[in-house]
């Protein structure tokens, strides 16, 4: 993707004036904006704004889902969604961000930095993302990256490999805070990915701000089941046909801001196949309870019960074949390559200089092979990962098969993520195991990325 039919000199970031309409672009032009106002400043994000606690504790509630707003029902014209198309080919086999990818990356590594990394330590104990940082997430376009330009978002073409980089910058601030900022955009994403013209037409205009809607809804893509040796393709909660509609009734785990989400995105079997539903907030026979995790604490993770929910025949998504199901399965697991990648990188920007000044026996700990060895080895598996997690979000966007690519960068992420984890806490010793620096809240969050699916997705 390219941006320079519309970068011209002038401006902090050589932007014109000229709107941006490719997803690069235009998420470039909202964080310029962002970076030359004083929003982080009145954000007043150095402290955590106030939060309840008990709203993500287990004992500290459970009740019905609320409904935050009225969806206005499009009329069902039968007719498809608007669909962006695959990013045009390059035809040179390179994974190296463009110029104005880059761009991109050092803009949201920005906000990353001075906005959610200040954030994330109190986030972290709370179990809430500051509202003041939500909304600010809002501002720079999080939620309409991937929705078709058509349809009142920003995309032109498919924005895997946008929604890559964003989710790395992001998660060097902080993957709790990240997957917190990324989950509404997921469920947008969705939709415009798969949604009918009428489901379309229903729920993007909440998210783009169509006429009645000045404000984002909390939305969560809920995959995750508390069972054993869950399998994320074969999913317990079972869909049943009830005369034109659905009854769903299962449990879903692990759902980003489930108490306050006012659309969900949920799987479920139906004749043996899964398939993804769209299910509104306050629908009867649907609670939400906390449901607090090891890491990812600021996403306020919850428990979702379904017991007889109903729903009406035009709450499918996509196909019901599996097809649009195993999809957004495999792009949420990109997302979550992407976020192992930031934390990962996270670590390795803290425990490099951190070695190098450390000092035992009258010198830096760096000067020990085993330590620098150890630091070298996060840099070169670092690495991989990125490669990997570039080339499946390369072909992704492309619209080519990425199963095997997804599925090693799936691999190594989780496996090399969590190593990675685990090496910083040791390059530390004793630092590593206390609050006091944030390696032990990274390698909690990096544990995620072998167990989490759904929740966000590129």
């Amino acid at each position: 993707m390219s941006l320079t039919k519309s970068l011209k000199p002038g401006g902090k970031f050589g932007l014109s004036s000229q709107e941006v309409r490719d997803p690069i672009g235009l998420a470039v032009a909202a964080l310029s904006r962002v970076a030359q106002s004083d929003l982080i400043d009145r954000l007043g994000l150095r402290k955590q704004s106030e939060q309840a606690v008990f709203t993500v504790t287990r004992s500290g509630f459970k009740a019905a889902t609320s409904a935050g707003r009225t969806f206005k029902k499009a009329g069902r014209s039968g007719k498809p969604g608007v669909r962006v198309p695959a990013a045009a080919p390059q035809g040179v086999f390179d994974l190296t961000p463009t110029e104005d990818e880059q761009m991109l990356v050092d803009l949201v590594s920005e906000f990353a930095d001075e906005v959610v990394r200040p954030a994330a330590s109190d986030a972290d104990e709370a179990c809430a993302a500051p509202d003041d940082l939500l909304r600010a997430s809002l501002e720079i376009g999080l939620p309409i990256l991937g929705v078709p330009e058509s349809l009142g978002g920003i995309s032109e073409e498919r924005s895997a490999m946008a929604g890559t980089l964003v989710a790395e910058a992001l998660a060097r601030g902080d993957m709790g805070l990240a997957v917190a900022t990324l989950a509404p955009g997921s469920v947008a994403t969705a939709i415009g990915l798969w949604g009918t013209d009428a489901q379309q037409q229903t729920y993007l205009p909440a998210f783009t701000g169509g006429p009645g809607h000045d404000t984002v809804p909390a939305a969560a893509l809920a995959l995750n089941e508390p069972a054993v040796l869950f399998d994320a393709l074969a999913p317990s909660t079972i869909a049943e046909r009830a005369g034109d509609g659905f009854v769903l009734n299962g449990v879903k785990s692990l759902v980003v801001r489930g108490a306050e989400a006012e659309l969900f995105v949920i799987g479920a079997s139906l004749d043996d196949q899964p398939v993804l539903f769209l299910v509104e907030a306050g629908t009867d026979g649907m609670a939400v309870e906390g449901d607090p995790a090891m890491g990812i604490r600021a996403a306020s993770l919850t428990r979702l019960t379904l017991d007889n929910v109903a729903v009406p025949g035009d709450a499918v998504l996509g196909a019901t074949d599996g097809t649009t199901y195993v999809e957004c399965v495999r792009l949420a697991r990109l997302a979550w390559c992407a976020l192992a990648v930031g934390t990962g990188q996270a670590v390795l920007d803290y425990v490099t200089p951190y070695v190098k000044e450390r000092e035992a026996f009258g010198e830096p700990i760096a000067h020990r092979q085993s330590v620098a060895f150890m630091v070298a080895n996060i840099a070169i598996e670092l690495q991989s990962m990125r490669l990997l997690t570039y080339k499946a979000a390369a072909r992704a966007a492309a619209g080519k098969d990425f199963t095997r690519e997804v599925a090693l960068a799936r691999k190594l992420c989780a496996d090399k993520g969590m190593q990675i984890g685990l090496d910083g806490v040791q390059l530390l010793g004793g630092h590593g195991f206390v609050k006091e620096h944030p390696v032990e809240r990274w390698y909690r969050d990096l544990r995620a990325v072998g167990v989490m699916e759904g929740s966000v997705l590129v």
